[in-house]
């Protein structure tokens, strides 16, 4: 049975990640900024609002950084690709408006973060 409580604690962190993502992102096609460079941005920026969530208050990790931070970032690399790929295929070659392309990443990324960091990266 998933523990519904960091379940929730995930949701909450994640939301907040992906609200870095996005206003970033926003901001980075307001400056002129490609979809796939943009998104990147927000998703660099997010990452560390991810990790010091993640680690602390979702999965309450006493497992020291030299271990943690690795693993998380290999995770994070997964999902950077896993958001390029969404990007680079919804906004650059079917021409789909970003908001949506990035909407439809970020109801991916959160699925396989949540699965690789419970099993893996702080477990």
């Amino acid at each position: 049975m998933p523990n519904v409580d960091r379940l929730f604690r995930y949701g909450v962190s994640g939301g907040l990640s992906a609200l870095t993502h996005f206003t970033v992102g926003l901001a980075g096609i307001g400056l002129g900024l490609p979809a796939v460079p943009a998104s990147t941005a927000g998703f660099a920026a997010s990452v560390a609002v991810s990790y010091l969530l993640q680690r602390t208050w979702v999965f309450r990790s006493g497992t020291a950084h030299t271990s943690t931070a690795p693993r998380f970032l290999a995770v994070t690399a997964a999902a950077l690709a896993l958001n390029t790929a969404v990007l680079w295929t919804g906004a650059e070659l079917l021409g789909g408006p970003y908001p949506v392309v990035q909407a439809v990443a970020l109801f991916l990324i959160p699925v396989v973060n949540y699965v690789l960091n419970s099993r893996w990266t702080f477990a």
